[in-house]
């Protein structure tokens, strides 16, 4: 790859690396190009020269949030099937996650909007929930596959859900305190 490809490459890598923050904070619809462009210190008619369409960005940035957690959890050096259920559940049931919306689970920050959204970012989410499910189940203890796999759905979405809920309330101690029943639920759900 030449110089020139390199920093177009870069750049764009920048571009979808914003994006993916910032829709996880302001929703599919509450980022503009001209506002993303802006952040990256580019103009917006270089969007253009990056994607074909909002939509195209939309989907990279999205396929992006999906794989950041396995992406941060490898490069601490770790391998994401080796997590355990409970440092999953503390982690993802954490004040600091729910803090952290931008650089959260999509699923967390975006449930309503994915629904919404278009039948390529419908579908990075269904391959994405497929992939979740099939870790999780292998971080519960279950007599069989098909009980791993109920286990699974029921903790992925209380979950998600509890992080969701902890981030609407204006009550610290109510969001703290579903974070931690959720937790106690997940830790003894997941043996």
């Amino acid at each position: 790859m030449g110089h020139s490809q390199l920093e177009k490459q870069k750049t764009h890598d920048r571009i979808v690396e914003i994006a993916s923050k910032r829709l996880r904070e302001k929703g599919l619809e509450g980022l503009g190009v001209a506002d993303l462009m802006k952040e990256a210190g580019l103009t917006v008619g270089g969007f253009y020269k990056h994607f074909a369409s909002r939509d195209e960005m939309v989907a990279e940035a999205m396929k992006l949030a999906f794989g950041s957690w396995e992406a941060k959890v490898r490069s601490e050096g770790r391998v994401p099937a080796d997590i355990t259920m409970a440092e999953y559940s503390a982690s993802y049931l954490s004040p600091h996650h729910r803090e952290d919306v931008s650089g959260g689970c999509p699923f967390a920050a975006l449930t309503a909007d994915l629904a919404r959204s278009g039948e390529k970012c419908r579908s990075l989410a269904t391959d994405q929930l497929k992939a979740n499910l099939g870790n999780m189940a292998g971080r519960v203890a279950a007599a069989d596959q098909a009980q791993a796999r109920r286990k699974a759905i029921i903790l992925s979405s209380l979950m998600t859900g509890a992080v969701g809920l902890a981030r609407i309330v204006d009550d610290e101690e109510l969001s703290n305190e579903i974070l931690e029943t959720v937790r106690s639920f997940a830790d003894f759900a997941g043996k």
